[in-house]
């Protein structure tokens, strides 16, 4: 089993953003159900089809006609080992390509971004993604402090704003921005 974060963690990535801890914990509460692994060690992934768009079954060209490929594992594994095979399947196409068009962890980080979180090569990013959830919250520490406006919403707790930033203009669609205030409130946050 990878270790899991501690409250130390969260304060020490808390006071690195300069924001509250249930800001941190609600973001990976929202985006993986608060586990960075799945129950047996391999990382959580969403592997994003619109973004990896070379094979029908692999890939649609829109957000829209991509959810229909998401797989669901349990709530434990929100994030099953259904996308981890179709990772895998993509990397075969294209293994680069593949690891840019995947999120991963406990903050669901995009590969593509993988220089924002200081990794300056995906399968550098992704090979620290697998190894534990600290290197996934330091990565996560780097990708928000990169942003000026997602920081600030993140401090502020502007959850529209954090969502648009952190999720894309579709945010919305699954109200991301309402769970991410409610699990804020839900880890102590206070107005």
């Amino acid at each position: 089993m990878k270790p899991r974060l501690t409250d130390a963690d969260y304060e020490r990535a808390a006071a690195a953003l300069d924001c509250d801890v249930p800001a941190v914990k609600a973001v990976a509460e929202v985006e993986s159900a608060g586990d960075g692994f799945l129950t047996d060690g391999r990382v959580k992934v969403l592997f994003e089809a619109a973004q990896f768009h070379k094979r029908p079954d692999l890939s649609q060209p829109t957000w829209e006609g991509a959810r229909k490929f998401y797989t669901r594992g349990s709530l434990a594994d929100a994030r099953g080992a259904g996308e981890l095979k179709r990772l895998a399947d993509a990397m075969e196409l294209d293994r680069g390509a593949a690891l840019a068009s995947t999120s991963f962890g406990k903050f669901q980080i995009m590969g593509f971004n993988h220089r924002l979180c200081g990794y300056p090569e995906v399968e550098a990013f992704y090979t620290a993604m697998q190894e534990s959830e600290a290197r996934q919250l330091a990565a996560f520490c780097e990708f928000v402090a990169f942003n000026a406006s997602m920081h600030a919403a993140l401090k502020a707790h502007a959850w529209a704003g954090f969502a648009r930033a952190y999720n894309g203009p579709k945010y919305a669609e699954n109200q991301y921005d309402l769970k991410l205030a409610k699990a804020w409130a839900r880890h102590g946050g206070k107005p």
